[in-house]
């Protein structure tokens, strides 16, 4: 849990920095998995009725490529990181539902190796319609022709 004390904010702020255990994210349920703990760099604040955090949070996460269907680790950051929570009369104000949702908004949603700088996939499909390079490596739908199926 990534979660402050709010005795333990002083009135011009405090500077949270360090790792959580990923398992929060709950990553199997889009096809993929934690590759490293979650590392965060927040400062945090009281304002009003609540209380803020901005900063960095990132997280290396092992993704199947859409293309060659290859694993690779991509770096999820939000950066930069901003959210507000309510007290609502708690002394425990608890960032972890804030940053489990930025993450996951930092996930592509059709991962792809060559997203990775200096990285590139093994697969090239089509650069334009009707035409371009020709493919490298089998795509997902050369694999699924190789299964034979009973009639």
């Amino acid at each position: 849990m990534i979660g402050i004390h709010l005795l333990q904010i002083p009135p011009e702020g405090k500077h949270l920095e360090g790792e959580e255990n990923a398992g929060f994210l709950d990553l199997a349920e889009i096809g993929a998995k934690a590759a490293g703990p979650v590392h965060y760099s927040l400062e945090v604040g009281l304002s009003g009725s609540g209380v803020f955090a901005t900063g960095t949070v990132s997280v290396p996460v092992e993704m199947t490529c859409v293309a060659c269907l290859q694993p690779f680790v991509y770096e999820a950051v939000a950066d930069p990181f901003a959210t507000q929570v309510e007290i609502e009369g708690r002394e425990l104000v608890d960032l972890t539902p804030a940053v489990r949702e930025e993450l996951l908004l930092a996930l592509p949603n059709h991962p792809r190796c060559d997203h990775i700088a200096g990285h590139t996939c093994p697969y090239r499909g089509s650069e334009a319609i009707g035409g371009g390079a020709q493919k490298s490596a089998q795509s997902a739908w050369d694999q699924l022709d190789k299964l034979k199926t009973e009639r």
